[in-house]
């Protein structure tokens, strides 16, 4: 799916969201939000990505993140989401605890069936929505946005007490459980 939103300049930071097909609340359990905080960490380690802030919701992730030299942030961004794609894929099917796969799975497969870059299923939405920070302003109202989503979806009363972001990092001197460099 074509979209208006590009990666600009890898040195700069982006506010990224990608969100599970259809919104599906694919992430609700621990042990799926543990294979995206894998891969990210992943990423930051061997793929160059630099990570400044996070939050993982129940059907979507926002980032705020950027490249080292030498290294395309759209590609890590590619990287992550096909293998986390695949990865959660087969925790899924192989939870027999979970009590909606056989629905997500079959929805999985339904998307990927409607779109021609996939062969079986697709777990995200094609974009990544991408959109370069450019000032301060612009990126600390986007810090402010991922912080604040656990609260507005009534999950936590603070954002520092949801344990899939980075808030942790930002407002306590606690270390969360991605690194984090600061955007400010």
């Amino acid at each position: 799916m074509s979209t208006r939103y590009r990666f600009g300049d890898s040195d700069y930071p982006h506010f990224i969201t990608y969100s599970v097909v259809n919104w599906v609340d694919a992430l609700s359990r621990p042990a799926y939000k543990e294979i995206v905080i894998k891969s990210l960490e992943h990423c930051i380690l061997n793929k160059g990505l630099i990570l400044h802030a996070w939050v993982i919701m129940n059907n979507h992730v926002h980032l705020i993140a950027s490249a080292q030299q030498g290294f395309k942030l759209e590609n890590i961004m590619r990287d992550h989401k096909k293998f986390t794609a695949v990865a959660l894929l087969e925790a899924i099917k192989e939870n027999n605890r979970e009590s909606r796969r056989d629905w997500m799975l079959w929805l999985f497969s339904a998307a990927g069936q409607q779109n021609p870059n996939n062969v079986h299923k697709q777990f995200w939405q094609q974009d990544n929505h991408p959109v370069i920070l450019a000032t301060q302003e612009i990126a600390l109202q986007k810090l402010n946005y991922i912080h604040n989503n656990p609260v507005r979806a009534g999950i936590v009363f603070e954002p520092q007490h949801y344990v899939y972001s980075s808030a942790v990092d930002y407002f306590t001197n606690r270390k969360g459980l991605l690194t984090v460099v600061p955007i400010f």
